[in-house]
């Protein structure tokens, strides 16, 4: 009886021993290194640009009367409303009191100005609104109301605002800039003794 408790455990033994030091090789992963996927990729964010550009840009070309600037980011805008009096502009950490209204590039109302009720943005402090948003408002002046037509990398993009704004939606902006102010800072009181 012993010697088969001996000769288990001497083969148990031995099998674990083995199978320890056998080398097994582990599977590698699966990975694509050829770089398909990203230029794939690359391609179609190429001419999603350019088919919403060719929207904007039947746009500009239908309102011959309108002059249309294109901005260095990106985005075309008009002057709706024009203030040739003040020359200031909203500056990083400036507060901008504007209002606004969405629409889609066939001039639908997508929130009404009265839907978004008057808004505050901390110039280039907040992320809070769009990328081409940030950017344009600093092109205006106080009292001056500007159209802005952005393609969808310089609205919500991708992935839309999740209500009534889609994926890869294109959008204008019409937008008046109320007024601004500087930045207020915390005043400290002198330390009297």
């Amino acid at each position: 009886m012993i010697q088969k408790i001996k000769y288990i455990f001497l083969t148990a033994t031995t099998a674990t021993i083995l199978s320890c030091c056998s080398q097994q090789n582990a599977r590698k992963p699966i990975s694509h290194s050829s770089g398909t996927f990203l230029n794939e990729s690359v391609e179609r964010n190429k001419k999603l640009v350019s088919a919403e550009e060719s929207l904007i840009d039947s746009i500009i070309k239908s309102n011959p009367n309108v002059n249309y600037l294109a901005s260095k980011k990106g985005y075309w805008y008009r002057y709706d409303k024009r203030n040739t009096t003040d020359t200031l502009r909203p500056k990083k950490g400036d507060i901008a009191h504007y209002t606004y209204e969405i629409k889609d590039l066939s001039g639908n109302v997508i929130y009404s100005e009265l839907e978004l009720r008057p808004q505050d943005y901390r110039v280039d402090q907040e992320q809070k609104i769009i990328r081409g948003l940030r950017d344009g408002i600093k092109l205006m002046r106080k009292n001056e109301t500007v159209t802005f037509l952005f393609p969808s990398h310089m609205g919500y993009g991708y992935h839309g605002d999740n209500r009534r704004i889609g994926h890869n939606q294109p959008l204008i902006y019409t937008v008046t800039l109320n007024s601004f102010e500087p930045e207020t800072k915390p005043t400290t009181k002198p330390v009297t003794e």
